[in-house]
């Protein structure tokens, strides 16, 4: 590749170009270190008519030489004439350059994206520039931004008062512009890390917070931004809590109803059971009746009963038993003969001891059916009173 001295005089910019901020400063610098040792690396020029040349790069160091007064700058001549194959190079030349803002970047992608002599495709540049196709996107998102916000946008990750890293913009890029640039510039003047821009993004992007709300806080400084957002956090968890406390204790409810429920069904099918078995027993005979009244006192708490019984277990069938068994007991009673004494004078010895027996005998099944209906009505009342 031949390096030919070109005269500065035939030499134009282009205008076109990606680049076209330059930092006054650095070209300084630039001019101080041609004029010390000498422009060591030449830029690239194409041939345009007239016998005049054009800049492909290195436009920093074609102005610093100029201002220097050189009569001659080292170029390299292209013979490319496509407008996309030269603009491709620029912004790879200028990639690898200081200075190349993401600003510049950005325009040039959307450039060679939506121009209609270029109309690329994002799949295009990422393979032509080595870039990810992220990376190219990203670029593009900051073009969302207005005027105000683009003139501070800068390279790199430094986190600098009055400036903006591509890093802290994009957390809002999505935001409505009327929250989005104004918080770019309050992020800019109180100068926050990317944590923080994350923080305030997800305040602005909460649908609960109303857009009247969102519009007043941009009225605050970051640092009470950021306290905003703390405070929105710890009510919302303690929102969520309560709502898991209300939740265990309506599950903790859930279990105790279906645990009464379960314990009044074994109930009543345990009354149904001891109905059951009662009316089996009278009507078999199992009860023995004697010539005492002992036996209408049994029966009357035999039947009481078994009618409360019924009625605290809430069991149709169980009530139906145990109706069915004070019937029983009642017939059973009626048909009992009242004895009129205990014994006369002709009764002999033996006939008083088995009358005795007999009264004995009557008198423990009786205590024995008293104390299982005794048990039913204790569970019976339980189970009626956890209802």
């Amino acid at each position: 590749m031949d390096i030919i001295q070109i005269a500065t005089h035939l030499i134009d910019e282009d205008t076109d170009q990606p680049r076209y901020q330059f930092d006054e400063e650095a070209l300084q610098e630039l001019m101080k270190s041609i004029e010390e040792i000498g422009l060591l690396s030449p830029i690239k020029v194409r041939t345009t008519p007239g016998g005049r040349y054009k800049i492909i790069y290195g436009n920093r160091r074609y102005k610093a030489s100029k201002m220097l007064g050189k009569e001659t700058i080292p170029c390299i001549v292209s013979t490319v004439t496509d407008e996309m194959e030269i603009y491709l190079e620029q912004i790879a030349e200028n990639l690898t350059r200081e200075g190349f803002s993401p600003i510049e970047e950005a325009e040039a992608f959307h450039k060679l994206m939506n121009e209609s002599k270029f109309n690329s495709s994002i799949k295009y540049l990422a393979n032509k520039l080595g870039k990810p196709e992220s990376y190219i996107k990203n670029k593009c998102e900051l073009l969302k931004f207005g005027n105000s916000v683009r003139k501070l946008i800068v390279s790199g990750t430094e986190i600098r008062e009055g400036k903006l890293t591509e890093d802290q913009l994009l957390p809002i890029k999505d935001l409505p512009i009327e929250h989005r640039d104004p918080l770019a510039l309050i992020i800019a003047r109180d100068a926050l890390p990317v944590s923080d821009v994350k923080k305030i993004a997800k305040l602005f992007k909460d649908k609960e917070i109303s857009s009247g709300t969102k519009d007043k806080l941009l009225y605050k400084n970051g640092h009470e931004l950021l306290q905003t957002w703390s405070t929105v956090q710890q009510n919302k968890a303690e929102r969520e809590r309560a709502a898991e406390l209300a939740a265990e204790k309506a599950e903790l409810a859930a279990e105790a109803k279906a645990e009464r429920a379960r314990r009044a069904a074994e109930a009543a099918a345990e009354a149904e059971a001891l109905a059951a078995a009662a009316v089996t027993l009278v009507a078999n005979g199992a009860i023995s009746p004697g010539p005492t009244t002992a036996v209408i006192g049994g029966g009357d708490l035999f039947a009481a009963a078994a009618s409360e019984t019924a009625t605290a277990a809430g069991s149709s069938a169980a009530a139906r038993a145990a109706a069915a068994a004070r019937e029983e007991a009642r017939l059973l009673l009626t048909a009992l003969p009242l004895p009129s004494g205990l014994a006369d004078d002709a009764a002999s010895g033996e006939e008083l001891q088995a009358l005795i027996a007999d009264i004995d005998g009557t008198l423990a099944a009786l205590a024995q059916r008293a104390a299982a209906w005794q048990s039913l009505r204790e569970l019976a009342v339980a189970a009626a009173r956890e209802r």
